[in-house]
């Protein structure tokens, strides 16, 4: 197949993907999270916030293995999120 011809049909996927890609906390220059962090007695709660709206809660408990509470959507609604990362959802980028 011609490379010519296959191009205008890559690059609007490229492009797309490329943009719907989610940021990580961690790792982006340009997005830096506030970090709140309060210390209960069993356990440390870190609150990620971007522009003030907060997006997930880390918990680390005294044993055992961190974890995250994490709103997906903006809803208020936190779901349960395993591992060491966590990327900044979509809606905390583009919401003014």
């Amino acid at each position: 197949m011609n490379i010519a011809r296959l191009w205008p049909r890559v690059l609007p996927l490229a492009l797309g993907l490329a943009l719907s890609a989610p940021v990580l906390a961690q790792s982006s220059g340009e997005v830096e999270p506030d970090i709140t962090i309060r210390q209960e007695e069993e356990r440390t709660i870190r609150e990620y916030r971007v522009n003030g709206q907060l997006y997930a809660i880390e918990i680390r408990p005294s044993s055992g293995p961190r974890y995250y509470l994490v709103d997906r959507d903006g809803d208020g609604n936190f779901t349960r999120q395993e591992g060491d990362r966590i990327a900044v959802p979509e809606w905390v980028l583009h919401r003014f």
